[in-house]
């Protein structure tokens, strides 16, 4: 018999057979359905059969587990991304639920390291034989943020891989082969490569665990199963605080902080069940783990509208500045100082913490300190606070302009360049501002940060505080400005920068233009052809 023959008779036989599903799968699918069923009308499923469920599925610990609900997250994130399937994303939702409460409920003991909550840790030897361009992604050529690898083993990343599915090209770009499913796998060990090969290299990478994407789908529970389960959820870990011994009660904060991450509804729920007051208590923990643990999910349900009240309600301000000056561990600090920016996104917040002597010089005192993740979350912190004008005169006091500057000759993260300057800028728009900045003498590392700064943001920054310095300093300033190297930058800026850069520029063209025109010596000599000058107002 020829090949061809025998093929299409296999696959006549293979139309013909039936499949029949194994009694134990079906026997697990029934179980599954009426515990989801439990957590619709809000009863507690019976341990001894989730159990059974967990054990035909093979998930025999937390780590096992968790695995699951992370698979459940991006296939969740990639049904809404879809929408064409309401009936599967519920299901996925009700799973997510199941999932959660699982890994809370029934397994007593994390075998997971917290301080690698979010990736793993690669030696150097690792690393040494990576090629940078294996961390980019084939389409976009940018360091991935989250890696996703296809059908044909081929890895990219996510949100470039999933444009190209949305724009109907449902082809892989390397082999070119169509895919008939178009699951995305989460490729955590190149994550975690990623995110170590990026900070050993002073790389600001798109920062990971996704956490720069749309969250907004998270703000309903998506099915009444994952609504029930959540709720019930919450009532237990609360329930584990209170009344649970030292070790239950470590791992209550830690699931908390891992619920609270990246879902909205979660927030609401830890919120609403009475979380925060118990939280707050356990900043004063002398466990390192426990306190950074719980000044994370503090950070974490502090993005909750809600929270914050809250927070202030019980005299958290104070808890949290304690572990901002004398948290056990740097990453306490680092949460802590994340956790005020967000409690300062209040007004009447940002003058309870800028009357808290401790407050500023602590944020302070991190980004002298502090590594860089520190010292990021506490300048945009200050910067946040600034928008207060009565915490001008707090932030000056405590020397920051000097640090600021300092840090902006030696920084080389884009990031906390852009930072600083937006301090430094909104410092600048008061005239004690200005003289504690020139009295540094930074005109001249201003004009030089301006041409080498390759952030648009920064530029812009950096623009206005030159402009605030020109404003409020005074002939003296324009003078020294008039003869530095700093209009060819400021007309680039004119094309090139942002909306706001570009009239503040030309803000400070006119008046350089001004000066000189009005300038009684001849040795001036114009800097650009005055035919030059763009009006953008």
């Amino acid at each position: 018999m020829k090949a061809k023959e025998l093929v299409e008779l296999i696959i006549r036989q293979a139309r013909k057979a039936t499949f029949e599903s194994d009694p134990e799968d079906k026997k697990a699918v029934k179980d599954l359905m009426r515990i989801l069923n439990h957590f619709e009308k809000g009863t507690a499923p019976d341990p001894v059969e989730i159990k059974r469920i967990l054990h035909h599925l093979g998930i025999h610990k937390w780590s096992d587990c968790n695995k699951e609900v992370k698979f459940l997250d991006s296939e969740i994130e990639m049904e809404f991304s879809i929408r064409e399937n309401k009936r599967k994303l519920e299901l996925l939702t009700s799973l997510m639920g199941f999932m959660s409460y699982c890994r809370c409920v029934i397994f007593e003991s994390v075998d997971f390291d917290s301080q690698h909550l979010n990736g793993q840790c690669y030696s150097n030897e690792a690393l040494k034989g990576i090629n940078g361009d294996d961390l980019k992604c084939p389409i976009s050529l940018e360091m991935m943020s989250d890696p996703v690898t296809l059908s044909t083993g081929h890895t990219y990343d996510r949100c470039s891989i999933l444009k190209r599915f949305s724009s109907g090209n449902a082809t892989c770009p390397k082999t070119g082969e169509k895919h008939t499913c178009t699951e995305l796998v989460p490729n955590l060990v190149l994550k975690g490569m990623i995110q170590q090969n990026c900070a050993e290299n002073g790389v600001a990478v798109v920062v990971s665990s996704r956490k720069n994407r749309d969250i907004s789908m998270t703000v309903m529970a998506g099915s009444l199963a994952g609504e029930g389960a959540t709720k019930m959820l919450a009532g237990f870990l609360v329930n584990k605080l209170v009344n649970g011994s030292v070790e239950e009660m470590n791992n209550a904060v830690f699931e908390i902080r891992v619920l609270s991450k990246t879902s909205i509804f979660n927030r609401s729920c830890l919120v609403e069940s009475g979380m925060v007051p118990h939280l707050l208590k356990l900043l004063l923990s002398k466990d390192s783990n426990t306190q950074e643990n719980s000044i994370a999910a503090l950070l974490n349900l502090s993005k909750h509208s809600k929270s914050k009240g809250v927070i202030l309600e019980n005299e958290g301000l104070d808890l949290i500045v304690y572990v901002l000056r004398k948290g056990l561990k740097i990453e306490s600090q680092q949460h802590a100082a994340a956790t005020l920016f967000y409690l300062a996104s209040v007004e009447e917040n940002r003058i309870l913490i800028g009357e808290n002597p401790e407050a500023i010089p602590g944020l302070v005192e991190l980004v002298k300190n502090g590594n860089d993740r520190c010292k990021r979350n506490a300048l945009v912190t200050i910067f946040g606070l600034l928008v207060h004008p009565g915490n001008h005169w707090r932030v000056l006091a405590t020397g920051v302009v000097p640090l600021l500057l300092n840090l902006l000759k030696d920084l080389e993260r884009e990031d906390l360049v852009t930072d600083s300057l937006a301090v430094l800028a909104t410092l600048a728009e008061k005239v004690d501002g200005t003289v504690a900045i020139l009295r540094r003498g930074a005109l001249q590392l201003l004009v030089g940060i301006l041409d080498t700064c390759t952030s648009r943001t920064g530029k812009e920054y950096c623009v206005s505080l030159l402009l605030a310095l020109c404003v409020n300093g005074g002939l003296d300033v324009v003078a020294r400005l008039v003869k530095s190297p700093l209009m060819g930058s400021l007309y680039s800026q004119l094309s090139e920068g942002t909306s706001r850069s570009s009239k503040k520029a030309n803000a400070i063209i006119r008046i350089l233009h001004e000066f000189y025109e009005k300038s009684s010596s001849a040795s001036v000599t114009p800097v650009l052809p005055r035919e030059r000058f763009v009006h953008v107002w």
